[in-house]
């Protein structure tokens, strides 16, 4: 995992969807304070922040033990991808 790919999600969070938490690469996405409707924004939100798509099989903000660590690896993974 990427400490700028965090540190990209983290402030997406903190200005974008007025996160009141506190967050850390362990941080589950059920534990972000958002309800399922803008959990979903939230990752449209990192999908267009990196301008990626996540495959529905990678990634499904309803599962409460995602954690931001695990989309950052994703992510990293995806732009590794695209950069071959």
């Amino acid at each position: 995992m990427s400490s700028d790919t965090f540190s990209k999600i983290e402030h997406l969070f903190q200005e974008k969807f007025h996160g009141s938490t506190t967050v850390s690469p362990q941080t589950a996405l059920t534990d972000l304070g958002l309800d399922s409707l803008t959990l979903m924004e939230f990752v449209f939100a990192i999908e267009d922040a990196f301008e990626i798509r996540i495959p529905e099989d990678r990634i499904d903000p309803r599962q409460g033990s995602t954690t931001l660590e695990q989309v950052c690896t994703i992510i990293d993974e995806i732009k590794a991808q695209n950069k071959k």
